[in-house]
């Protein structure tokens, strides 16, 4: 089996493909928009995403050694995420199934993170923590679906932190060298500030933590302030943690999406993983970000029970929930 996945959920526009057996990923190209100034205007990136995506869809194809006739199925990610880039994803995957009549998979983009999670790590029956630009989510899998233990009640952590670093000059771009420009001044802080940590249960908010640190601007030092948000947000993240493996007893902890790249993160993690005897999973760099190898990977579990879209039913859903979707390839 040989599918075709197109991602183009945010910032990145993405094109892999991926099969059935070892090593799974043939492709996996991809091109990302960075503003020059401010944050993603939705304008923007439609823009961005459907000037690059000939060429990305050529790198892919060219990648793997492949023509587009010998694909067998095309995968796209139909949300959640930005209406007008989804609309570029899903155009594209509609034209290329009409012209080489090829069906069509609807994957959801936070699913791709987690099964390219359980591909890249070996993982069999973790608790999951999604972290990404715009998703902060503690998850696992029961019963048919993947069940929401704890999130956030407001802004993701991965979004708080790049509103943080634009609003007070330090970005973009948002990464320097694979790291994030808040951990670039964080490491340069040491002094911890009173600023709002608020757990409610196994839940999360973040707004009032940066509203408060975006007030402190100019009364405190700049690198005390990204040292506090950033201690701070990843403490509030592994106290509900805990809780969830508290309730849960898993014995692995699953770790996807673009906030799994942090280092800082990572040596916070480590420490609970010897706290709580636990293994602690950690999608790689190439698979941490949005791309269209999670994307393709996950076409081919959906396709092999027949999971596929009428391309006149081929909305995309900005809001579409990980909780809401049926896994027939994990029953």
């Amino acid at each position: 089996m040989l599918v075709l996945g197109i991602e183009s959920t945010a910032h990145t526009f993405g094109v892999g493909i991926a099969t059935d057996r070892p090593p799974y990923i043939l492709a996996n190209e991809k091109d990302t928009f960075v503003p020059k100034e401010g944050g993603m205007k939705p304008g923007d990136l439609l823009r961005h995403h459907a000037e690059v995506s000939s060429t990305i869809l050529k790198r892919a194809l060219e990648k793997a050694k492949l023509s587009i006739k010998e694909i067998d199925y095309i995968a796209v990610a139909l949300g959640p995420g930005i209406g007008p880039a989804l609309r570029v994803g899903a155009t594209l995957a509609r034209a290329l199934a009409l012209k080489f009549n090829k069906k069509l998979i609807p994957i959801n983009h936070g699913i791709a993170h987690i099964e390219i999670g359980y591909l890249s790590t070996q993982a069999r029956d973790p608790l999951i923590l999604y972290l990404s630009g715009g998703n902060t989510i503690i998850t696992t899998f029961y019963k048919g679906k993947f069940r929401t233990f704890g999130e956030t009640l407001d802004i993701a952590l991965g979004n708080m932190m790049d509103v943080f670093v634009r609003e007070v000059k330090l970005a973009p771009p948002y990464v320097v060298n694979g790291k994030h420009v808040i951990d670039i001044c964080a490491d340069k802080g040491s002094k911890l500030l009173d600023l709002p940590y608020v757990v409610k249960g196994q839940d999360m908010s973040y707004s009032g933590l940066l509203t408060a640190a975006l007030r402190l601007v100019g009364k405190e030092k700049l690198e005390d302030i990204c040292y506090t948000v950033r201690e701070i947000a990843f403490d509030m993240l592994l106290e509900a943690t805990e809780r969830a493996l508290a309730l849960t007893s898993k014995k692995e902890l699953l770790v996807v999406g673009g906030v799994a790249a942090s280092v800082s993160l990572r040596k916070k993690l480590e420490e609970l993983g010897k706290e709580w005897n636990i293994e602690i999973k950690i999608v790689p760099p190439e698979f941490a970000g949005d791309n269209g190898a999670m994307i393709a990977y996950t076409g081919v579990l959906a396709a092999s029970k027949n999971v596929f879209i009428d391309i006149d039913k081929s909305y995309v859903r900005p809001r579409w929930r990980v909780d809401e979707v049926e896994i027939p390839w994990r029953n």
